[in-house]
């Protein structure tokens, strides 16, 4: 094992090992992977050139679409490529300083993608509670400066991940049962971060609907109450999507350790980060109606052109 100059238990690379246990598996468990990778990438950008390219699209709630679209993108392409790697051609070596940036990102991308789920959650708050304001309160400067406040706070939270595991003595080697560098921080200070981002957004988001149960619940007219109540349905769902593996990849490894075998850890977190980005774009195209017809009038579109020519 090499090391890095100057230092004599840091080590130049690391090894991953991919799936322990499931290493005569790994071709096979890499095909619904590279498929859910291939549905999230194309899912998401037709998304976002959906988004950009129908102005009846142009209104806050959508911003935030395409901003968690863009967010799963960078999320699921920060690990999917590199453990694609090591279940096709068993390139398991991983430089040192890019084992600490995918770490990074993997963690910033990730406290991104819980924190536009809970500014989605604010802006059907506004939607619903005062839609008479909604487009006044919500505005593109304002929606700009949320998410990047949004990043910032990843950004500000994570750095100190990178920074704690590189002063770290690695006296047991330098092999990482895993499909990419995760899990190599102060248990601690990952807890403390995990509450302040995914416990803050939680709190927001049940908070928020609970004054639209409360708003829609006082509508006289049951349409009313149904309309409201559709207008919240996707963003639920990709609620449900994006913390269901993530409390059960977070508790398990932390308190579940010993019962849990690690090859169902691995895979859960890979689908924890791979999940929300192949569902969320089928959900807001199933659940959405403006989404649904700006699809099909884009499709006709196209096939008028077609026609023409």
């Amino acid at each position: 094992m090499s090391f890095l100059n100057g230092t004599s238990l840091t080590p130049a690379s690391f090894i991953l090992n991919g799936i322990p246990g499931l290493e005569e598996a790994h071709l096979w468990i890499s095909s619904p992977l590279c498929t859910m990778y291939s549905i999230a990438i194309t899912g998401n950008f037709g998304l976002m050139y959906l988004i950009y390219s129908e102005e009846a699209l142009h209104r806050p709630m959508y911003i935030f679409l395409a901003l968690l679209s863009f967010t799963d993108v960078l999320m699921c392409t920060s690990t999917l490529p590199n453990t694609l790697c090591i279940l096709w051609f068993n390139l398991k070596e991983i430089d040192f300083k890019a084992c600490l940036a995918q770490m990074f990102f993997v963690h910033t991308f990730t406290g991104m993608e819980s924190g536009v789920l809970m500014l989605m959650a604010l802006d059907r708050y506004v939607a619903i509670c005062y839609p008479l304001r909604y487009a006044t309160i919500l505005t593109n400067a304002v929606i700009a400066r949320a998410g990047l406040l949004t990043f910032l706070r990843g950004v500000i939270l994570v750095i100190p991940f990178p920074l704690l595991t590189k002063r770290l003595p690695y006296c047991r080697g330098n092999v990482i049962p895993h499909t990419y560098c995760d899990h190599m921080i102060n248990a601690i200070y990952g807890l403390m971060v995990a509450l302040l981002i995914g416990g803050f957004d939680i709190l927001c988001i049940t908070i928020s609907y609970t004054m639209i149960l409360r708003a829609v619940v006082s509508l006289s007219s049951a349409d009313a109450r149904q309309k409201a109540f559709s207008t919240c349905t996707a963003h639920i769902c990709a609620i449900v999507i994006t913390y269901v593996p993530a409390f059960f990849t977070f508790f398990t490894h932390r308190f579940g350790g010993h019962t849990i075998p690690p090859h169902i850890h691995i895979i859960m977190a890979n689908l924890y980060l791979l999940m929300p980005p192949t569902m969320n774009p089928i959900v807001y195209g199933v659940k959405t109606k403006q989404i649904r017809e700006s699809v099909i009038r884009f499709l006709l579109k196209g096939k008028d052109g077609s026609h023409n020519i």
